[in-house]
């Protein structure tokens, strides 16, 4: 059984990160075995709502009100509809203790939340990786920009990102495809920025969209955007990155992958004579039973929450607190992004234009506040999103019901109302030990595996940047000319970002953190950690594509140890 259950290297989970590892050790000869705790989905066969047209849905896309009232939190995330429902993990199936509110919203599938994720993809630069030790908080990433950019620009090509080269040295410039367009209105508020602020850019948000594809992405089966705007379900055309039409049958064509579903894995087995983790105990979804496997390297890319969890469930006398987790720390520095603030507004002008269709991103405005020294009472800042429309749905239909309705939505000739604006912050949240996921005591699954338990709130810091976001913005609005400004904060609890990053962080020192700069643990050198779960700090970026980066590098790195017998 042992040889029949035997790989060169093991991969954790099939998303984002994962399907990253398992392509590259594929690719470099090893048998790998990739491991995802829930169904197989596979590219455009498994979309089955991809090219429904909104009649077809019995709910018209919404959610009843019987699962949204039994799922109260996934129900809040934004892309939770009829359409694409069936991607996200329901609450009711699978229960985690709240010790302080948290949204926790995940999918379980091959392919992850990569088939449902928002597709905005930022590089980080040098003042994010030096943030912590500059601004002294965290740890010190034990790598800097130089050492991700071939990375960067490796998974760029690769994934297919569209943008343009703006020269920020704040958001440093990638691979890209062509951009789509910015609306006039967008554009209005780019000449704006500019000329009142010297040190804030309004720039078109990359996306991991295919403008115009590549020979690569060409021989990956993909097809170009249609600019649908219907992500979530699935593309039929892999137009977006996502590890089922990419990574994932990249891997399977060498014929050095086996895929693994409805694999939970309980936890790592660490060999106490061999001094190295040699596999992972499974339990099968469906049977409950369970199985192990066994391989010389494993990646742990379970999403950060479920990665701390295996790691703090494999325990062994050598790590009666979990594998790796000599100093105490797994689990905590737990964080995220700060989703909160929004403004928005009207604008009056150039009403001789408006839009029609979709794109797949609008304008970004990078973080400005505390980049070159600390200017404000809070530490790091926040980036933002930026859109503009005047669509036929902007048209007044206020108060009209019906047939009424329904003409004056037809009515071409009808006057359009102004343009809509909005804006999102995007803030840094700074790493806490106060903020942690640790193992329930008591509680476990259907699998019996013990249930996580999430204590992590916003702070202080949090509230200024809130404060800071909403002034500025508004000053920045009024100077563009906007009216109706309005700014609100949700109140959400953390989570619903779905950027949740930390407790199993990178470092330099072994006694404040797990893994090195190659994202190998400093106490099992034969377990690499390349999700969310190995992040230092969170930035202001969207964090998917340094998780690609981070996986593709450490993969490589393991293969060249490997292969030199280093573990």
């Amino acid at each position: 059984m042992a040889d029949k259950n035997t790989f060169d290297a093991i991969v954790i989970g099939s998303g984002m990160s994962g399907g990253w590892a398992a392509k590259e050790l594929c690719e470099k000869g090893l048998k790998t075995l990739l491991l995802e705790r829930g169904r197989d989905v596979k590219h455009i066969k498994d979309y089955p709502t991809s090219s429904m047209f909104p009649w077809e849905f019995k709910h018209r896309g919404q959610v009843p009100y019987e699962i949204t009232k039994d799922n109260p939190v996934v129900s809040r995330c934004y892309a939770f509809k009829e359409d694409a429902m069936d991607f996200f993990v329901k609450d009711t199936e699978h229960p985690y203790v709240q010790e302080k509110p948290f949204d926790w919203i995940r999918g379980y599938q091959v392919g992850g939340k990569s088939i449902m994720w928002a597709r905005q993809t930022q590089r980080w630069s040098d003042f994010d990786f030096e943030g912590p030790a500059r601004d002294g908080f965290a740890v010190d990433w034990p790598i800097r920009y130089k050492e991700l950019a071939p990375w960067y620009s490796y998974v760029e090509k690769f994934a297919g990102i569209s943008g343009n080269r703006d020269g920020l040295d704040t958001l440093p410039d990638g691979e890209f495809l062509p951009p789509w367009e910015l609306t006039c209105v967008e554009n209005h508020f780019k000449e704006m920025v500019s000329k009142n602020y010297r040190d804030r850019h309004v720039i078109y948000a990359r996306c991991a969209h295919l403008t115009k594809p590549e020979p690569i992405h060409i021989e990956q089966g993909r097809g170009q955007c249609q600019a649908r705007n219907l992500c979530q379900r699935g593309c039929p055309f892999g137009g977006y990155f996502n590890a089922n039409s990419t990574t994932i049958p990249w891997a399977q064509k060498t014929g050095n992958l086996t895929m693994g579903t409805h694999a939970i894995v309980h936890s790592v087995i660490y060999d106490e004579e061999k001094k190295k983790a040699t596999g992972v105990r499974v339990i099968d979804a469906n049977t409950k039973q369970g199985t192990e496997y066994f391989a010389a390297v494993i990646f742990v890319n379970a999403g950060a929450i479920n990665t701390n969890l295996i790691l703090l469930n494999s325990i062994s006398k050598h790590f009666p607190n979990g594998l790796g987790n000599e100093n105490g720390l797994m689990g905590k520095y737990f964080a995220f992004h700060n989703y909160r603030a929004r403004i928005t507004a009207k604008y009056e002008g150039m009403l001789d234009s408006k839009t029609e269709g979709s794109r797949a991103s609008g304008a970004y405005i990078p973080r400005f506040r505390n980049v070159r020294k600390q200017e404000t009472d809070f530490l790091r800042g926040y980036a933002t999103t930026f859109n503009a429309n005047r669509g036929r749905g902007s048209r007044n239909a206020e108060g009209r019901f019906g047939e009424e309705l329904k003409t004056t939505l037809m009515d071409t000739s009808a006057p359009m109302g102004p343009w809509n604006i909005g804006s999102q912050c995007m803030g840094e949240t700074i790493p806490k030990e106060t903020n942690f996921v640790n193992l329930h005591n008591d509680q476990k699954d259907t699998w019996g595996m013990p249930l996580i338990n999430i204590s992590a709130v916003f702070d202080d810091n949090d509230e200024k940047i809130i404060k800071d976001f909403m002034e500025q913005y508004t000053e920045m609005y009024t100077r563009a000319g906007f009216t109706e400004i309005k700014t609100s904060d949700s109140k959400q609890a953390p989570g619903l970002d779905i950027h949740e990053m930390g407790g199993v962080r990178m470092g330099k020192d072994p006694k404040t953190s797990l893994l090195n700069g190659w994202n190998q643990m400093h106490a099992c050198k034969n377990v690499f950690v390349t999700d969310g779960a190995c992040m230092t700090s969170t930035s202001t970026q969207n964090p998917s594509l340094t998780y690609m980066a981070l996986a593709a590098r450490a993969a490589n790195y393991a293969v060249e140890i490997l292969k030199r017998r280093e573990i």
